[in-house]
Formats: structure tokens, sequence, C-alpha cells
């Protein structure tokens, strides 16, 4: 079935009912009336994802269609103002009840030595696969807002990423001489924050930011989308950068 839906494309989306719909807008903090341009296209963006993309329970969660809806607009919050096209490229959101578990692997270059251990994740986006969600922790987005916290925001983030072939926090710019002040400010600002965090001070922006160029891109759009003054004062060069791209004239 996904190679003929492939060939013959998408099905036509299907309007979303309008009380499910107002019901889920008024747990957004801030959100504008229905009947406004932006939340209009917001609906059919969210339309197009549920006929586009395949959510799919994992380890017995039971989703209702309040909360395939919910991960549809989530995942769509963020391309709100760039178009769907830039969730192209994938075509599932496997979603877990709660943080779920994954085995690591890693082999150190000096010794050879292969180190495992287990970690819980509340989001992960593979490279050539499906983004993977904890519902628990999409829905707290919503319900219980935090500063910086905002997991499917960061997973999107990585897929428009990847886009340009690369997880390096640069996604496709349109501009050249965007492109060379984007990586330069970026990579000014990645390395302020390590120097914070190994002199052990506390910062402003979570110190996961520091774990590579694309983490810190994907932390730094999670602030963007939930409290883009603390991101404009920690780092206000980014800041312009996301605005500029998540929100194009």
């Amino acid at each position: 079935m996904k190679w003929l839906t492939r060939w013959l494309g998408s099905p036509p989306p299907a309007p979303i009912d309008p009380a499910l719909w107002q019901a889920l807008l008024t747990r957004f903090d801030g959100a504008e009336v229905p009947s406004s341009a932006r939340m209009l296209r917001w609906r059919d963006l969210t339309a197009r994802f549920l006929a586009d993309k395949a959510i799919t329970p994992a380890a017995d969660c039971a989703l209702s269609e309040s909360d395939r809806v919910l991960i549809a607009m989530l995942c769509c919050e963020p391309v709100l103002d760039l178009g769907y096209g830039w969730l192209r490229g994938w075509h599932q959101v496997i979603v877990y009840p709660g943080g779920f578990g994954v085995r690591r692997q890693h082999v150190d270059e000096d010794s050879g030595v292969l180190h495992e251990w287990d970690d819980e994740l509340a989001g992960e986006c593979w490279e050539q696969g499906p983004v993977i969600l904890s519902l628990e922790d999409a829905i707290q987005a919503v319900d219980a807002p935090e500063s910086g916290y905002h997991v499917v925001v960061h997973e999107i983030a990585h897929k428009l990423d990847l886009l340009d072939g690369s997880l390096d926090g640069t996604p496709p710019l349109d501009d050249a001489a965007w492109r060379r002040r984007w990586i330069a400010d970026f990579q000014r600002a990645f390395d302020a924050l390590r120097r914070e965090v190994d002199a052990g001070r506390e910062t402003l922006i979570d110190p996961y930011a520091c774990e590579a160029p694309d983490e810190f891109f994907a932390v730094a759009s999670e602030y963007h989308f939930t409290d883009p003054d603390l991101l404009a004062h920690a780092m206000p060069e980014v800041a312009a950068h996301l605005a500029r791209f998540y929100h194009p004239s």
C-alpha cells in the first residue's frame, strides 16, 4: 500500500470537525481567533498532514481522534508560515504513551571499546524515517507549557535541518549571504554557551543545546516558540535568524 500511495499521491484531506478544532484551539495559549487567515491556514495544513502521514501508536498507546489532530497541529505549527512543503520527505509519526527507552552504542575511537547504555527519550527523529514522540510530553507543551521545552518543535526542527541532506544546525536558506551570517552567528553563540557550561555557570538556555550544532538549532527553536523574549535576551542574533526563518514575510 505504501508504494501505491506514493504513486497515486496522498488522498485528499478530510475536513476536521469544527467543534473538535475549536476545542483544540482553546488549549493553545495565545491562539488567534479561529476565523483569522493564519488559523484557517493552520487547519488546512493539519488536515493535509493527517491525510499525508500515518500517526501510529506504539507500546499500547491509546490515541483518540483529538490526540491525532493535536499531534498533527503541533507538527504543522513550526511550518505555519513556511508552508507544508517543508514537511516533505517523511511519512510517519510513531507515538508512545510516555518516555520510551532506546539502546545506545558508542565505540571509543582511542581504545576501540564498545560502550552500551539505555536511554529514555521524549522524542526522536530518524534521518531516513519517522518522527517518534511521547504523547505525554507532546501534550504537556500545550496544557502545561514550559520555557524552552517543546518536544514536537525540537524533532520537526531536526527534520527541517535535514532537508539539505546534512544534520548540521543549518536548514536550507534561500540566500547565500544569509547562510554565511547564520553559520557564523550560530557558531559564536554555540561556542559561548559551551564556555559557560564548561565553566559550571548556570545558563539561560538549556545546556543540552551544547551537545552538537544540530541540537543547538533544535533547542533554540524550542525557545523561539515557547519563550522568544528569553531567547532574544540570551542570544539576540540567533533569535533574529529564527524569526526570519520561521516567519518569512
